[in-house]
């Protein structure tokens, strides 16, 4: 625990600092990323990371967060613990989606004209919330699949990431935020909420 609490610390230090840190006028890696990945986001491409968004957006916590309530429900007569495991869950999904309730304190402007501030990118906060719950949870119930949910959940982090890029409404440096973000609160309230270090929801 005392890994994942400094850890979490040393990331959230880091999610701040580079959030202060792009409040200004963008870093040249963001502006050329900016010119070359998201230059044609009228285009099919652009379509399609539209597409995407759409479903890997901020509605996913949401059905996530229900889902879990849910099975929770089902399994409370029979498996207390488990109940309480998928709770808990419900709260550290929360947790990280809060990151995105930051946006105002850093006022970044978007690469191109667009509603809302920039930093982090609450597309990815939202993925990215979804996939370390759902890692987490995985430990507790099912760790002989924990690789594959690990590796699925960094591929849709990376994904949205790139489509909003694509899209042209956020820098490189939103997305890498938002993914620093949500990991160091997880990590914090994973502990917290005493899901880390995870083990089984059985007696």
């Amino acid at each position: 625990m005392r890994r994942s609490l400094a850890l979490g610390g040393l990331l959230l230090i880091a999610f701040l600092l580079l959030g202060a840190v792009v409040s200004g006028p963008a870093p040249g890696i963001d502006e050329f990323l900016a010119n070359s990945v998201g230059a044609d986001y009228q285009g099919t491409a652009g379509r399609i990371a539209y597409g995407i968004s759409l479903v890997l957006g901020p509605v996913l916590p949401g059905i996530t967060a229900l889902a879990l309530i849910v099975a929770a429900l089902v399994v409370r007569g029979r498996d207390p613990r488990l109940m309480g495991v998928l709770l808990r869950c419900v709260l550290l999904l929360a947790a990280c989606r809060a990151v995105s309730l930051v946006k105002p304190y850093f006022h970044r402007v978007r690469p191109r004209d667009y509603p809302d501030f920039s930093y982090p990118s609450g597309h990815v906060v939202s993925v990215a919330s979804v996939a370390f719950t759902a890692v987490v949870l995985c430990a507790w119930v099912a760790r002989e699949w924990l690789r594959t949910v690990v590796i699925v959940a960094a591929a849709a982090v990376a994904l949205i990431a790139l489509c909003r890029m694509l899209l042209d409404v956020h820098w490189f440096t939103d997305v890498v935020g938002g993914t620093v973000g949500v990991v160091a609160v997880g990590l914090l309230a994973g502990c917290a909420l005493r899901l880390l270090p995870a083990g089984r929801p059985t007696a």
